[in-house]
């Protein structure tokens, strides 16, 4: 399960795609960088936009100023790196032919099934807590009514006794 989670930390969220990195991907796949992208680069037929994309400069400077976990060598390259989505991750088992790739895609698909099932469990609770939010301000709101009926009936002054009619007549 901790592969699950080291896979799971590497998937960014890039111009709306949650994506894995072409670096990340090497170093899962135990090939070169440049090994993974000759292999795309060899086969573009199999990679649309959705399925892949390279990041632009200003993109590539967003993730290496929010991701501290990046080596020199990749933080200063001078080519921005490949992003790959779920689907284009599931290609390059069919591009990069090894055990290896099959066993490492295979983690992948589960770690972005993971992912999507939390999000549909997030989903799932926040709309329980504003269904709990609006029930409990319609209660309050009752509450709030009656206990403003309460502070205007105490406030108003109720005479208590009898009234007696003085005038009596022999």
């Amino acid at each position: 399960m901790s592969d699950l989670k080291t896979i799971q930390s590497r998937i960014h969220q890039i111009n709306g795609h949650r994506v894995k990195l072409d670096f990340d991907l090497a170093a899962l796949y135990e090939v070169e960088t440049r090994v993974l992208k000759q292999a795309v680069r060899c086969n573009l037929k199999r990679f649309p936009d959705d399925f892949m994309f390279q990041l632009s400069n200003k993109a590539w400077t967003e993730v290496i100023t929010f991701c501290d976990n990046l080596t020199e060598n990749i933080k200063f390259s001078p080519v921005t790196p490949f992003a790959f989505t779920e689907q284009g991750v599931a290609m390059l088992s069919s591009v990069l032919k090894s055990e290896k790739a099959v066993e490492v895609n295979i983690s992948i698909m589960r770690a972005f099934v993971l992912l999507r099932q939390h999000l549909t469990d997030y989903t799932i609770l926040r709309d329980k807590i504003a269904g709990l939010e609006n029930e409990m301000h319609i209660k309050f709101k009752d509450i709030h009514q009656a206990l403003n009926y309460l502070l205007e009936r105490d406030n108003a002054k109720i005479e208590i006794g009898y009234l007696l009619d003085l005038n009596l007549e022999p």
